[in-house]
């Protein structure tokens, strides 16, 4: 068996999917792409494609290396993107070659359903009360929202009250046994962060997401002596060297690695097992399409300290083209009281629905995420 064909295809809302086949009549899909960045990743795929062109695609690990350490520059979003996307496209694979779930070629199940939440509201929530009782109807135990708008350096203290009043509506609306989670997304500095994460103390979170920028985790020892709330970060951190200082300085409680931007499956069980080390949770970041969610179930399913799944059914960016609208099983992803079933056909255990693919790639996109900026028109974190 040798790969002898890649397809490429960018489709709304935002994503970008990959098509590996192989002489013998066997495809495998991956999700490789920065979001806002689609055709820079796509154009990578294509770059990449001489590395394992011919090649045997049940030699993961080796094809991964090659990629990997075959150039001298290596890391960073978009090759490692890249690199994730093809590395799904040849578990899908593997799995449907010898007629098993992904899962099972990683140790096999160590649970019987994955935990999962829903973002409310968008970048600017506002409404937070209502989406909140809905997803709750939905059966959904758990959801995740953006703390604030934009913030400088020192800001006004009313934009803390307003995060305030946001956070403690979602908390009224579900009652204590919510489980909440605060995304700083990276807006806000280190002397604002530190007054935020003190400020929502009270409201027993399930966690505080990048509280500051990935290029900035030094900061992570200071904000972390002023709350007792679980702080998670990793999204844009890429293979497990990233995380190996990260999970040293034993100032984080969660990581997020995103299986389609930090090495794709094995990258991030490898990523996983070091948390596990250091006692550190794993909640895979994944607001993107199917292919990357199943990708994620996978990991999930197979990985003792993974607690919950991030997921974007409904979410903001997905109108008019949601998680499942590529799918051509919905059932393939199992939704039931805020969890979904292990993943049960081979591979990565969905089938796409390929006719969909073709016509929504023909309109495509060119997603990108707003600038913003501050009052004085300076530019501000999105």
């Amino acid at each position: 068996m040798k790969l002898i064909k890649f397809e490429l295809f960018k489709v709304p809302p935002r994503w970008l999917f990959l098509r590996l086949e192989t002489d013998d009549g066997l495809v495998g899909w991956g999700e490789p792409v920065v979001e806002g960045r689609a055709d820079t990743v796509k154009a990578c795929v294509e770059e990449l494609w001489p590395y394992i062109d011919q090649t045997d695609p049940s030699r993961i690990e080796d094809i991964w290396q090659r990629i990997y350490r075959g150039g001298f520059y290596r890391g960073g979003p978009v090759l490692t993107s890249a690199l994730s996307g093809i590395e799904q496209a040849l578990w899908d694979i593997k799995g449907k070659k010898l007629g098993v779930p992904v899962y099972e070629l990683l140790g096999g199940s160590c649970r019987d359903r994955i935990p999962v939440y829903n973002w409310i509201g968008g970048d600017r929530p506002d409404d937070v009360y209502n989406e909140t009782k809905r997803h709750m109807k939905q059966g959904f135990h758990a959801v995740k929202m953006n703390a604030t708008e934009e913030l400088n350096y020192l800001d006004s203290y009313d934009k803390i009250d307003a995060v305030l009043e946001r956070v403690a509506a979602v908390r009224e609306a579900g009652g204590s046994e919510l489980m909440i989670g605060i995304d700083f997304h990276g807006r806000v500095h280190k002397a604002m962060a530190k007054v935020l994460v003190k400020a929502l103390e009270p409201f027993n979170l399930m966690f505080i997401e990048e509280p500051v920028l990935s290029e900035n985790l030094e900061a992570l020892r200071e904000i972390a002596r002023h709350t007792t709330t679980p702080i998670a970060t990793g999204e844009r951190l890429y293979t497990r060297w990233d995380f190996k200082k990260l999970l040293q300085d034993g100032y984080i409680d969660v990581i997020q690695p995103d299986l389609s931007h930090a090495g794709g499956i094995l990258e991030c069980k490898k990523i996983a097992a070091m948390a596990e080390a250091y006692d550190v949770a794993i909640a895979p970041h994944c607001p993107l399409g199917p292919i990357a969610l199943a990708s994620c179930f996978n990991l999930d399913a197979c990985t003792p300290n993974a607690v919950i799944q991030e997921q974007s059914l409904g979410i903001h960016y997905n109108v008019g083209n949601d998680l499942l609208d590529y799918l051509a099983d919905k059932e393939d992803f199992s939704y039931e009281n805020g969890s979904v079933a292990l993943p049960a056909k081979p591979g990565l255990g969905i089938t796409i629905d390929e006719a969909k693919v073709r016509a929504q790639a023909k309109t495509g996109h060119n997603w990108k995420n707003p600038v913003w900026r501050q009052p004085d028109g300076s530019v501000a974190e999105w």
